[in-house]
């Protein structure tokens, strides 16, 4: 009997395997067609969860900052951008270090945009910034942006804008409703 099951959970492995690099490639050509709203969470940061007491936006030195390993990381995801041949219109970015560094290495630039601020210590913020970034979104419905757009932020603000919770570097791929937001489509972790 436990053979039977041992057999039978790495036959569903294995056919799993084939079926997730179907999805990775069908997100990827999605991409290179642009008119999608890519929500990235910030890559892997030093140890901790929020940023020390007395933090100051202004000052990445009283942050939490990307580690070494992230810094790799965000590197990689452009590289991989660039090698899918994924067209970019814009890229936003919180004005956190962390998340403000990620865009950069990954992408080149990003204009700091508030509603993309994390409201982990700030959740009286959540529906207000929620609202902006859903409206900002909105803005793409009905016309095909010459790309897709970026939005780097944090994991709390994406669980609040998608209902997914994503690990450092991951992303959820939106696509505009026609209306005012976006429907969460899958999870892309490069």
């Amino acid at each position: 009997m436990h053979s039977r099951r041992a057999f039978l959970a790495g036959s569903a492995m294995l056919l799993a395997a084939p079926l997730a690099g179907a999805v990775e490639a069908d997100a990827w050509n999605r991409l290179r067609k642009g008119g999608l709203v890519i929500l990235m969470r910030h890559a892997a940061t030093i140890g901790g969860v929020g940023d020390p007491e007395g933090f100051r936006l202004g000052d990445c030195a009283t942050q939490r900052n990307l580690s070494e390993e992230g810094r790799a990381h965000a590197r990689r995801i452009g590289e991989r951008f660039r090698a899918e041949r994924v067209p970019l219109a814009q890229v936003y970015t919180s004005p956190w270090c962390r998340c403000r560094d990620t865009a950069v290495l990954a992408f080149g630039h990003a204009e700091d945009w508030t509603p993309l601020s994390s409201i982990f210590d700030h959740p009286h913020e959540e529906r207000e910034f929620s609202e902006r970034v859903r409206n900002r979104i909105g803005t793409y419905s009905g016309r095909k942006p010459a790309g897709n757009v970026v939005m780097v932020t944090h994991n709390v603000n994406i669980a609040a804008l998608s209902k997914h919770s994503v690990a450092p570097g991951e992303m959820v791929l939106m696509r505009p409703d026609g209306c005012c937001g976006a429907k969460p489509m899958e999870r892309l972790l490069v």
